[in-house]
């Protein structure tokens, strides 16, 4: 399961450390679906995507569209169940914690940029060989 950090470019602030990707049609469709608690630093990237729901989901998020830049299009703040979201500009779907897209001070026209978190084991072995070479 591949991790990103996600960092707001125009504001050069951190807007969250472990995003998981949903890059499959399965990972996509299940999307948060069971999660009951989602903490601030986490949050689900769905791509490709222009439209989400909430229906059968117990807590409420935030969801922030982007283009394909990774530019922010549009915000919906802390949409509770039973909703559909969607922007047609829009190529993937960042969907955070409630309040974490106003904590982070994110707007429109912001842009975002998703570094891949480094995998723990690879950097273990990479200060391991540097260390015996």
């Amino acid at each position: 399961m591949q991790l990103y950090e996600i960092y707001n470019l125009t504001r050069d602030i951190p807007v969250a450390h472990r995003v998981r990707l949903a890059a499959t049609s399965a990972e996509r469709r299940r999307g948060l679906l069971g999660v009951t608690k989602l903490d601030k630093e986490e949050g689900l990237w769905i791509r490709p995507c222009e439209a989400v729901h909430t229906f059968g989901m117990k807590i409420p998020i935030d969801i922030i569209f982007l283009d394909r830049e990774y530019r922010v299009r549009k915000i919906q703040r802390e949409v509770g169940p039973n909703r559909i979201a969607f922007c047609l500009l829009a190529s993937s779907v960042l969907e955070l914690a409630a309040g974490s897209s106003a904590s982070a001070g994110t707007e429109v026209n912001d842009w975002l940029a998703f570094l891949p978190e480094p995998r723990r084991d690879a950097s273990l072995q990479s200060c391991h060989a540097t260390s015996i070479a």
